[in-house]
């Protein structure tokens, strides 16, 4: 089963961390390709928008054509994806094979997680979850160590190249040691209505979120009323819909699923959200370089780490809600700090903050997951584990868009205060972690019934 959950987590770990690489290059690119910001920033925002897309369809996927294959199809995907990137030539073909690259990306974390439970079974499932779940964790503070490390090395093209290697031995080895789950005996037909309504008006939202960060008023208006009504629509569809909507909304009334998917949602806010103020107040605040930044973002890693340790000893023996409750209030603790950056605390206190908060997203995580995925039938662990890496890919591009424009209106207010402007913005965090509490309040305090 570990080798197993290994060979899976390398796709997770090539989605999630390909989100943030590829930010500490932004401005290498800029020059590349003789491009503005405004322009180029779209090659983070167009990967975004492909993940929050596509990841609605991984469920109906894997029951039409099996976990194995469409994970290896989605590394393909993103393979061939990555390697286009890398031969680009103008900002234009660039953003439109970061879109290729997110579709596939956005269908590895929830396909290798659904695929992982179904072979581990509920008496295994929260064991290697853990191990599994702390990758998305990770990555936002590997991604700019590795991007600046690359840069510093070789040229932008391997921002790309690096996933193929990676890729390569993933599917060879999942070619080998992964067993098949058969696909749902029964066949949904395709949710059409639903897949156009969905997709779309998430990744139009998060446009008009965007575009508020970015000051312009009328797409992001349009954006958000429109994102607002497809989404109302899904939600109308799949509620009168007799057969299978791609993301049933029923499924959020049922307990401990709602609250499960209120705690992820809101955690993927802060995590992602977190990951975008902190680097930006390094290097504007403090002055450091893209490489510094990552390296004092580095203990929330290595806290993961050792919390994913602590749950994979704990999980079966300790009650779910007991582990989430303490891990939102380890990550409250560790923003704390954050809310005072306005008296410039030291890179000491800054560190330690990290890793309690690291500490504390190792314990939310793969709980929830596993309160999940060990509570469902197996049949549905494909569609439910869709849902869930939807919340989480939601909650963190809306918590950083809303986060952005919550700080661009302090910076307008503190003006060359930047550290009390940033301050203030990490109370909203703070904000996010409290609502996250009250849903994971009403999470099992049981574990589940061995199967």
């Amino acid at each position: 089963m570990l080798r197993i959950a290994f060979i899976l987590v390398l796709g997770t770990f090539m989605a999630t961390i390909d989100a943030t690489i590829v930010s500490v290059g932004i401005d290498t690119l800029t020059d590349e390709f003789d491009a503005s910001l405004t322009e180029i920033q779209w090659v983070t925002t167009a990967y975004l928008l492909a993940v929050v897309a596509a990841v609605p369809a991984s469920g109906w996927l894997a029951d039409r054509y099996g976990g194995r294959r469409t994970w290896l199809a989605a590394v393909g995907v993103f393979l061939l994806g990555s390697a286009l990137c890398a031969l680009a030539w103008s900002a234009t073909s660039l953003i439109a094979f970061r879109v290729l690259q997110g579709l596939g990306g956005g269908l590895l974390p929830a396909t290798g997680q659904a695929l992982l439970a179904r072979i581990a079974g509920p008496t295994r499932t929260g064991r290697v979850i853990s191990i599994v779940a702390v990758v998305p964790m990770l990555s936002p503070v590997l991604g700019p160590l590795a991007g600046g490390s690359l840069l510093a090395a070789a040229s932008w093209p391997w921002l790309f190249l690096i996933n193929l290697p990676i890729g390569a031995v993933a599917v060879l080895l999942a070619r080998r040691y992964v067993p098949e789950v058969p696909p749902a005996q029964r066949r949904a037909p395709f949710d059409l209505r639903g897949a156009v309504l969905l997709s779309p008006g998430l990744a139009v939202f998060v446009f008009g979120l965007t575009e508020v960060a970015h000051g312009r008023r009328l797409p992001a208006t349009v954006g958000i009323v429109a994102g607002l009504a497809m989404l109302v629509g899904f939600t109308v569809h799949g509620l009168r819909t007799r057969g299978t909507p791609l993301v049933d909304p029923r499924l959020f009334t049922r307990p401990p699923f709602g609250a499960a998917a209120l705690a992820l949602l809101v955690l993927g806010a802060s995590v992602f959200g977190t990951m975008f103020l902190l680097p930006l107040y390094f290097q504007t605040g403090r002055g450091l370089s893209a490489w510094q930044a990552g390296l004092l973002l580095a203990p929330q890693g290595l806290g993961a780490a050792a919390g994913a340790v602590l749950v994979n000893r704990t999980i079966d023996r300790v009650a779910p809600r007991t582990l989430v409750v303490g891990g939102i209030g380890l990550i409250l603790v560790g923003t704390f700090p954050f809310t005072q950056l306005g008296h410039e605390p030291s890179d000491t206190v800054i560190a330690a903050a990290l890793a309690v908060r690291g500490i504390g997203m190792a314990m939310v995580g793969a709980p929830v997951m596993n309160i999940v995925y060990s509570r469902i039938e197996p049949t549905q662990i494909p569609r439910a584990a869709g849902a869930l890496n939807l919340l989480n890919t939601v909650g963190g591009s809306v918590g950083t868009a809303v986060l952005a424009v919550v700080l661009q209106s302090r910076l307008d207010a503190r003006g060359a205060a930047i550290g009390w402007a940033f301050g203030d913005t990490f109370w909203w965090v703070i904000g996010c972690c409290l609502l996250a509490a009250t849903g994971a309040t009403r999470l099992p305090h049981t574990q589940a019934k061995r199967r």
